[in-house]
């Protein structure tokens, strides 16, 4: 069992990159029994910091501190040693093992002695119970939502008793109840010597939580203080460096006819014999923006696949514009006028080895006037791919840089320009703001709200209650691959769509 950790420090931290200077003198410290928020937009620094202290990097200058004494971490395996664990934003699981493979291998890198998978199941089991934290033990992880593999990694961290906890964005797959236990959870481990450095987009959990603020900009360490001494806003005008204005929808008397329609739909999940979705029904109108609610792993990723033509439809149909496109081809779709906006932007929504302009163009290539006679044209590229990138501010050295060099949100963006811009009829976003900085979900949210304006049909699947009460107009709450109840946003309140994301509906099972 590791020593328990009395304090952290973290002194003069500089971390360089080609070109790029991640962290500039960045110090921070930590005592036992306490939570400290590390806040920041993305690129600011948080994770490459978090970093360095779990070992994946290692710091350029600076010192790392436990109980007074300087440590050396080389990696995960000596910062476990030490008592630190890390939950990461994008997870390190490895796809084509099952979850209890993938703890298993966790403690076994740790153990280096051979490990009873029964065994492991019984202490993966007794974490998820004490925690509240449902996981599929025999599931591959290439068959879990992102949610659903977020969960895995905080199951996996939990097994092997760190006590100095590094939480990067925690919530995200879970209901406002199941947060509240989470944060009573968090509670209740700094009062048994556990220590927690948490990251989060969501200042309410940052208020509710922690005992103090850190706040990166640049990679420099721009304010330091007690959370209770900032509301929420003042906290995300000191991430920014500007004040931050959250954009909502305004009333509508009338809205266009019924533009997507899903009608009964059944459709298979990736684990043999079991439906993800069963007889799922919501339609979205021209001009409107519908939100899906769910605890992830309800049968969300399924119904962005099946719209798509990514996943075949058992039973029920899919209508776009009156024509049904059940089980067409991506291809089919697309020309249909769908756009698509997926939950995995790394590998589903562009090819990270391409360039910017190359993902940009991905749609339209094919059709002029890019192609021409089946040669494509490098000056209307180039000039399309300009244009797109100067009107969506994608921050990005030339239109020739890859993808996978890019910050999360400027990744999206370049989604966003490619599938907003060819003027869609109907628009899926599944999760467009998870791991999105205040900034950049502000801007992906302006451009649903104008395409709502400019009469598309916009699909929105989130778990995020506060992002679907201000964009949607009506909210239908998915469980085990059903819609439980479509409503109003007017009549929603966070606390009965967390109870029917939970599965209860109307206050009873």
């Amino acid at each position: 069992m590791a020593e328990i950790i009395e304090r952290l420090e973290m002194n003069h931290i500089t971390k360089r990159f080609p070109g790029v200077l991640a962290l500039d003198d960045v110090s921070i410290e930590l005592r036992k029994g306490e939570v400290l928020a590390l806040l920041g937009e993305n690129g600011a620094g948080k994770t490459t910091l978090m970093n360095v202290l779990y070992g994946l990097y290692h710091q350029d200058e600076g010192s790392v501190l436990l109980n007074g004494s300087e440590v050396s971490i080389h990696g995960p395996l000596d910062a476990l040693d030490y008592g630190i664990g890390m939950v990461h934003q994008h997870f390190m699981l490895v796809p084509n093992l099952t979850v209890l493979e993938n703890i298993a291998l966790g403690m076994f890198q740790k153990s280096k002695f051979k490990l009873d998978l029964e065994l492991v199941r019984k202490r993966v089991m007794d974490v998820a119970e004490r925690y509240n934290l449902t996981v599929k033990p025999d599931a591959y992880i290439w068959q879990l939502s992102v949610g659903e593999q977020q969960r895995v990694e905080l199951v996996k961290i939990l097994t092997l008793g760190a006590n100095l906890l590094i939480l990067d964005e925690p919530t995200a797959a879970l209901t406002p109840q199941q947060t509240d236990a989470l944060i009573d959870l968090l509670r209740q481990m700094i009062q048994h010597d556990t220590s927690i450095i948490f990251i989060s987009h969501k200042l309410n959990e940052v208020k509710a939580v922690s005992d103090r603020v850190a706040v990166l900009r640049n990679g420099r360490l721009v304010f330091e203080g007690p959370t209770a001494d900032h509301t929420a806003e003042e906290l995300a005008e000191k991430m920014a460096g500007r004040e931050i204005k959250y954009p909502k929808i305004s009333k509508k008397s009338e809205y266009g006819a019924p533009m997507l329609q899903i009608e009964n739909v059944w459709a298979e999940s990736d684990q043999e014999g079991t439906d993800a979705l069963r007889g799922l029904s919501v339609e979205v109108r021209a001009g409107e923006i519908i939100g899906v609610a769910g605890v992830s792993g309800n049968g969300q990723r399924e119904l962005a696949d099946v719209i798509s033509g990514i996943r075949k439809v058992k039973e029920g149909r899919i209508v776009l514009d009156g024509e049904d496109i059940s089980n067409y081809n991506p291809l089919q779709i697309i020309d249909r006028g769908m756009g698509y906006i997926p939950e995995d932007r790394m590998h589903e929504g562009t090819i990270p080895s391409f360039s910017v302009r190359e993902n940009l163009i991905l749609k339209d290539y094919r059709s002029e006037p890019l192609s021409k006679a089946f040669f494509l044209q490098k000056g209307r590229i180039d000039q399309q791919a300009a244009s797109l990138i100067d009107a969506f501010n994608v921050k990005t050295p030339d239109m020739n840089t890859s993808c996978a060099s890019l910050s999360g949100g400027n990744i999206q963006k370049v989604i966003l320009a490619r599938e907003i811009t060819r003027k869609p009829k109907a628009l899926v976003a599944a999760y467009p703001i998870r791991g999105l900085d205040i900034g950049a979900s502000e801007y992906v949210h302006d451009q649903l709200i104008q395409a709502r304006e400019d009469g598309m049909a916009v699909l929105l699947i989130s778990e995020e209650l506060d992002e679907l009460l201000d964009l949607c107009d009506r909210i239908a709450v998915i469980y085990e691959g059903k819609i439980l109840d479509v409503l109003p946003r007017e009549e929603c309140t966070k606390q009965e769509l967390g109870l029917l994301m939970a599965g209860v509906a109307h206050g009873k099972e």
